[in-house]
């Protein structure tokens, strides 16, 4: 069976991008993979020495390895992906400065990974941005290499707590804190309220369907909505009004992308079943699919949908509203929400792909979603394993953290529910189903 995937789409790019003049989408893609837009993090040096800090036993076999197979052990390590289309030892998650620099891009947490191939848009499931930046400090003191904004940034709070997940959340927060509604840099403020916390990211290919963005609803879609991630100090007022045509075109290049198709084989009598029942119990908040399909982006109330309160309460009414009266929210054709009721239940095309599940990735499986009494505690996956039957990732499952486990990046491998921000509960509306109906519903899902 043929695989489609967000991969195809950079494949065209990239073999008509020297026929003639770009399209706005093939501009949008060329720019977020080879445009710096902010400082390196690191260069070719210090990843190329990160080995050198990492626990036993993995370090001595780092040492025994030859420097591509340390380069592959470290993309590994990190959750990262060769590039698809360009010859360079750089990562697709950033950006080769031309000076041996590496800029983070959008896909360090939109470019992922399923099932051993690379697709655009996917959440990157396995990004472990916490182990890469603490590997990356304790390599820069060693080198005595000056530290990078990440470097210093993460002293002070946590950049993820999973694999796969980040406090993205805050980041934006912190950000937008120390800058007027003009984007000048405000220096005298006191520190923000934090509520730290992990968050997955949401696949790109649902762009096109939303007219506000992020779990909670609250911002208006735009290209300057991107941007956020771009306020360090550096970045002054004119600097983000010279990169707005950049971002209308990577806006474009996102919303261009298509949901992979499921690459294996779909039992189609049953998921004919199965859209049947899911349209009686779960398209009013999830949509319906096919060519007259439509998605009715329904703001579900905390107490209905019952998931993980914590990432909605993160941000207060105040943020939001500073938001909807910043340069971000000029010019939307939709208001900024400033209260959300709750969450909005997004749409699920290429939802096979986009595990694990919940905002908060604690489900690893739509089996999981379906039998919310099922749903383990504690669960580690594996390294690109996929689960076909229960759709979703290949996982080993804990009634707790195993005790042995140490802190730091092997601990970050486990993902436990028991931890704030990281409920798996909620979402029972799968229970309205019978046994047969789930089965049929999962295979349905398969087909979108």
């Amino acid at each position: 069976m043929q695989w489609r995937c967000g991969l195809v789409l950079l494949c065209s790019i990239a073999a008509t991008a020297g026929l003639g003049a770009e399209t706005p989408e093939q501009r949008g893609y060329r720019l977020l993979t080879t445009k710096a837009f902010l400082p390196p993090d690191f260069d070719q040096q210090v990843f190329d020495q990160l080995w050198q800090c990492w626990e036993e036993p993995l370090r001595s076999q780092a040492a025994s390895a030859t420097p591509d197979e340390r380069r592959q052990m470290a993309f590994a390590r990190y959750g990262l992906t060769p590039s698809p289309d360009r010859d360079t030892p750089v990562a697709w998650q950033y950006v080769d400065d031309g000076r041996g620099g590496w800029v983070m891009n959008c896909l360090a947490c939109h470019g992922g990974m399923v099932a051993g191939r690379a697709i655009a848009g996917l959440p990157n499931s396995l990004y472990d941005l916490q182990t890469l930046t603490e590997d990356v400090r304790s390599t820069k003191l060693r080198l005595k290499k000056r530290l990078s904004h990440m470097d210093r940034g993460s002293l002070g709070m946590p950049l993820s707590g999973s694999i796969g997940t980040t406090n993205a959340v805050m980041f934006g927060k912190l950000l937008l804190h120390y800058r007027d509604a003009d984007l000048n840099v405000r220096r005298d403020r006191l520190p923000p309220t934090m509520t730290h916390h992990d968050h997955d990211a949401p696949p790109w290919w649902h762009l096109k369907r939303k007219t506000h963005l992020y779990i909670d609803g609250f911002a208006p879609k735009t290209h300057r909505a991107l941007m956020q991630f771009l306020l360090i100090p550096k970045n002054g007022p004119q600097q983000f009004r010279s990169w707005e045509d950049d971002y209308r075109d990577i806006l474009a290049w996102m919303q261009s992308l298509e949901a992979p198709a499921w690459p294996w084989q779909i039992d189609a009598p049953l998921a004919e079943q199965g859209q049947v029942a899911f349209n009686r119990v779960c398209a009013a908040c999830h949509g319906t699919y096919g060519p007259a399909g439509q998605y009715p982006e329904k703001m579900v109330p905390l107490e209905t949908v019952g998931t993980d309160p914590v990432r909605h309460a993160a941000l207060d009414v105040e943020g939001r509203k500073a938001y909807g009266h910043s340069w971000f929210a000029e010019g939307a054709t939709v208001p900024t929400i400033e209260a959300p009721a709750g969450y909005v239940a997004p749409p699920l095309d290429g939802v096979w792909a986009s595990a694990p599940y919940l905002h908060n990735g604690s489900v690893p499986t739509l089996w999981h979603v379906l039998h919310p009494a099922e749903r383990p505690i504690v669960w580690r996956r594996t390294a690109d394993g996929y689960d076909q039957d229960k759709v979703g990732l290949e996982v080993t499952t804990f009634d707790s953290l195993p005790p042995d486990v140490p802190a730091g990046s092997p601990r970050r491998h486990y993902f436990n529910t028991q931890l704030s921000g990281k409920s798996a509960a909620g979402h029972a509306f799968p229970d309205e189903l019978s046994e047969t109906e789930k089965r049929a519903v999962l295979e349905y899902l398969k087909t979108l």
